[in-house]
């Protein structure tokens, strides 16, 4: 049940906000209609139907003093017009039931006063005439037709006031409701700037609106500008640590190159390019990928370039694409493609065959590798994207090599477009599925 009401309900803050503004109003209208508007009319109803009835009396008396019948109304009918209303006797066939229009409000109070203060009521006749209720009585000298101003027994505007609260209700909900839109839109703005902040989009932001959210907006530039100093302070260090590794690493595999005819200088310079793709793996990790700017990008192409690229490194990949061409995404492109290329290295290295799909979404791009290798147990899928881990006994052991960062690196790269890296097993192929989720 509560689920069921909570998937009627706004999901933005504006509409939330607008729902507690517009349920007390209805609120209090519904309670002032039943218990001002409706007593207020019914004792209104009340006292007007006790005189008209006390009127219809004392005519009713003068007919009955008649010994005629059908009876001789000249003395009804001069009565009747002092009291501003007509006596007749009704033409048959008499109509034997109450008429009440459906928007009348006091129609069925009306009939009520009538029928429980006079004797021998036929009919009531609110609809034939308009603004003129026709009174039908039984009486000993034969049937009557009374005619009276609908005025005289009732408000004659008893809807007025309704339409005038709701009028005002609904301006003065509209007045709140821009009022109250201005001030969400800061929280909107702050929203964007934080959403494309994660992914590594920096767009203009202003602190405005009320103090909690200026104050929140003020935080939120102080921890960008903080990082953002973090990043370029990491830049810095890694541009000096690539140089200063890279050059004895090259000093030496030139030295160990003069010395072939040593047994030892295979080995050397085995150990030399182990530690030049572990330095590689250690900047790859921890280069920002926020030094490329986003662009609109083709995912078909993106994913056929990473296909070639492979192909071309003698690695054999299955494509599979959407039917219908998906549009122009917003991403790094370079970025996307070494992460899509480690997924393919990782998955060539533990499996034979190996599938990598597409598929867009409206608010999701999922790249997919899939491959027949051993997999990864579902316990240990949130260790593997940890850096530095190895998972050796899950994937085969003697194939394992490199620092154990590209699956962290590809989760890095997630992140910073919004998305994540998500393992499972492949319904395909039967080993590992890598999807790459990013936000569109």
């Amino acid at each position: 049940m509560h689920r069921w009401i909570k998937s009627f309900l706004p999901r933005g803050l504006l509409g939330r906000a607008a729902l507690i503004l517009v349920v007390p109003i209805v609120t209090i209208q519904l309670i002032v209609s039943i218990a001002f508007i409706q007593r207020h009319f019914e004792g209104v109803t009340r006292q007007l139907s006790r005189g008209v009835i006390d009127e219809i009396v004392l005519i009713l008396n003068r007919v009955e003093a008649s010994a005629e019948t059908p009876p001789d109304l000249t003395e009804a009918l001069g009565l009747a017009a002092a009291f501003s209303m007509t006596v007749d006797i009704p033409p048959a066939p008499l109509l034997e039931k109450d008429r009440i229009g459906w928007d009348d409000l006091t129609g069925g109070i009306v009939t009520t006063y009538l029928r429980d203060g006079l004797a021998g009521v036929r009919s009531v006749d609110l609809v034939t005439q308009r603004g003129i209720v026709l009174l039908t009585l039984d009486t000993p000298r034969g049937p009557l037709r009374f005619g009276i101003e609908r005025a005289r027994l009732s408000a004659s505007n008893p809807h007025q006031l309704l339409v005038i609260m709701v009028l005002a209700s609904g301006l003065m909900t509209f007045i709140s409701y821009v009022f109250l839109r201005n001030q969400m839109r800061p929280i909107g703005r702050l929203a964007e700037a934080a959403e494309a902040y994660g992914r590594s989009e920096i767009l203009p932001y202003r602190p405005r609106g009320a103090r909690e959210v200026r104050a929140a907006g003020a935080a939120f530039l102080d921890m960008r500008a903080r990082i953002e100093r973090s990043n370029e302070a990491r830049r810095l260090m890694l541009s000096g640590i690539s140089h200063d590794l890279r050059t004895p690493l090259t000093r030496l595999r030139l030295g160990l190159s003069m010395l072939e005819d040593e047994p030892e200088a295979t080995a050397l310079l085995s150990d030399v390019a182990e530690m030049e793709q572990m330095v590689d793996e250690f900047l790859a990790f921890a280069r920002s990928d926020a030094l490329e700017e986003p662009v609109d990008a083709d995912p078909v192409a993106l994913i056929q370039r990473v296909q070639a690229n492979a192909e071309r490194a003698g690695q054999e990949i299955r494509l599979s694409l959407p039917p219908v061409a998906p549009p122009m995404v917003r991403l790094r492109p370079q970025a996307i493609s070494r992460a899509l290329e480690n997924l393919v290295t990782n998955a060539r290295r533990y499996g034979t065959t190996v599938l990598l799909s597409l598929q867009v979404t409206p608010r999701q791009v999922i790249f997919m590798v899939e491959d027949n290798g051993p997999g990864i147990p579902a316990d240990l899928r949130e260790t593997a994207m940890a850096p530095f881990a190895r998972l050796d006994d899950a994937r085969n052991r003697n194939r394992g090599d490199g620092a154990g960062l590209g699956l962290a690196i590809v989760s890095d790269i997630a992140r910073s477009h919004g998305g994540a890296l998500i393992l499972g097993e492949s319904e395909t192929l039967g080993g590992l599925r890598a999807e790459l989720r990013l936000a569109r």
